[in-house]
Parts: C-alpha cells; structure tokens; sequence
C-alpha cells in the first residue's frame, strides 16, 4: 500500500492512499463491509502502474478514518459528502467512483446526489437497483426473517459484540470463496436466510476452506478491526431505512454518464441476476461478468478485475 494520507473533509478526518500520476480524471476505489481501503491493493499496484491516478480511502468509520459516535452520521448524505470533500481536498472536480459492496451502493448514489462530481461510476458486484416502493429494511424482515443478517443489524450494540468477541475468526468466516460461503448461507428448518449469527459463532476458525487472504494479508484485517471494531461499519446498514425516506426525490435513472458494472458469477449476496434490469435505468452502459469469482471479486480475482477496469478506462477516458 502506498503510504497513508490525511483529508479533513465534511465534518472528519478521511485516512486515504494515492497512487499513480496526479494527472488526467482520478479514480476512487470504495470498499465495502467488512474491509479497509486495502482490499484495492491489487488494483492501486496495478492502475497506478498502468498511468492511471488512483484513491483508496478508508471509508467513514473504517480503518484509520473517523468513527463519529452517532449512527445517523452514516447515512448517505454524510458518506457522499465525504467523497466530494476528497475530491475538493484533492482539487479535482470529478472523478470516477468505483465501489464494491457498500462501496458499491454508495458509488451508484453519486450521480444521483452530486452528478457534477462524477465522470464515470464502476459498479463491482452491486448493480443499481431503482428505489424500492417499501422500506428495505420491512422487506427483508419478511422475504428473509428476523435473523437475517441486515435485518439483525438493526438492533443496538448486539451484532458489535458478537462479531468483535474474535475478530479473527469473524474475518475468516467473511473472507471465503464462495462454495464455502453459500453453504453457511442456506435456509434450514425454516429459519432466516442469510442468518449469519449462529453460523459465525459454530464457525470452526481453524476451517481454511475457502479461505485466499494470506496469513500477512488477514493479519491487516484483523488487526484493524481490533482496534476499531465492527460498529462505524455496521452504522452504514442501520440508515437503511434512513436513506431510503431521505432518497424519495432523487432521480430513479442514471442518463449521459459513463458505467461499467462488473457482476461475478458465484456471489451469492449480490447475484448476477440482479444486474440484470440495468440496461433500462443506466443510459450508458457496458456490462462484464467474472467467471468463477465469489463476493470478494477485487481480492479473489484482481487480474480480472485490474483487466476489465483498464480496458473500459482507456476507451472511455483515454490518457
């Protein structure tokens, strides 16, 4: 990783990595839950060796950035204002916002919220999705039970404690591939889908199956959340609601800005399919799939990520 900078923006301190020429449009890679701007790695070697200006920030509660107190300090006009304040710190008036998992959601929202700080937006794994009719979080409890994981995160200071009871074996239950991810996230006995507190407290932490984070690697995550914890991360989902009464007047399509959404084939939380009615709200937009990858695409396939990203860059935003 590159070393860590400071941007005092909307109201806190964002820990952040640059790398790359400081020239042409910059882009800003958001990471997701639950990890830490070093979950580009891959990409910042990579992009920043290809000529391209690249910017990995520890997202608002995350890592060496600010973790405010407040759980209505996560909400979607606190976590857009804080890219757009990057952008001023960096003086530059757009950039191209690449997200993955919540990084993913907050990206797509960028165009809506402050459309004159975007130039392009990646989508990896997290599709834009049109504003739901009901509040998301009534939908899940219903379609998915009480003890799906979101859901779950709702309640106060519960979740925090269990998944910082043993940070490591939380991080290895979260970092697997794929057939070992969807096996623990089956419905059984009638009870919630994606119910993920039973299955990380019988999760055996000496299981390596699945697991592609080296030993050096999951050390970076562990320690990180040991010193943070889990809730500036877990914040961000309980706005859910929040944000969805707060997004009632913002635009449903996405018209004039360049897209590229880049699903993987065997994410089981945020499958393919679900991309699949974006031709109708993205005005401009190329679609990829990675092959073979689960949920944690940057990480389990980079060179495929690394290749795609480049690819879609020089055609659309030659340097």
């Amino acid at each position: 990783m590159p070393p860590v900078a400071y941007a005092p923006v909307n109201g806190i301190e964002l820990a952040y990595y640059e790398s790359g020429p400081r020239r042409g449009v910059p882009l800003i890679l958001c990471h997701g839950f639950p990890e830490l701007a070093f979950s580009w790695r891959h990409q910042i070697k990579a992009l920043s060796a290809a000529g391209r200006w690249v910017v990995a920030p520890d997202q608002r509660g995350y890592g060496l950035s600010s973790r405010p107190a407040s759980a209505e300090a996560y909400d979607m006009e606190h976590l857009t204002g804080d890219l757009v304040g990057l952008l001023d710190h960096l003086g530059v008036e757009k950039a191209i916002f690449c997200g993955h998992d919540w990084g993913g959601l907050l990206t797509w929202q960028m165009p809506l919220m402050h459309p004159g700080r975007v130039a392009g937006v990646i989508g990896l794994n997290t599709p834009f999705l049109p504003r739901s009719p009901i509040d998301p979080i009534a939908v899940m409890r219903t379609t998915m039970g009480p003890d799906m994981y979101i859901v779950w995160f709702q309640t106060p200071d519960e979740p925090d404690a269990v998944l910082a009871a043993d940070v490591e074996k939380t991080m290895r239950f979260f970092m697997r591939r794929p057939a070992a991810l969807k096996e623990g996230m089956k419905a059984e006995h009638g009870r919630s889908r994606f119910a993920f507190r039973p299955l990380i407290e019988k999760f055996d932490s000496a299981n390596t199956q699945g697991q592609f984070l080296s030993p050096e690697e999951l050390a970076v995550f562990v320690e990180a959340f040991q010193r943070t914890g889990f809730t500036g991360g877990i914040n961000w989902y309980r706005n859910l609601t929040r944000n969805w009464e707060r997004s009632a007047g913002l635009p449903n399509h996405i018209k004039g800005t360049p897209c590229l959404m880049i699903t993987a084939e065997n994410d089981p939380v945020l499958r393919p399919a679900m991309a699949l009615g974006m031709p109708l709200l993205v005005s401009d937009l190329e679609t990829h799939m990675i092959h073979d990858s689960g949920h944690w695409t940057q990480q389990e396939k980079p060179e495929d990520v690394n290749r795609l990203i480049l690819d879609w860059m020089d055609r659309r935003f030659p340097k």
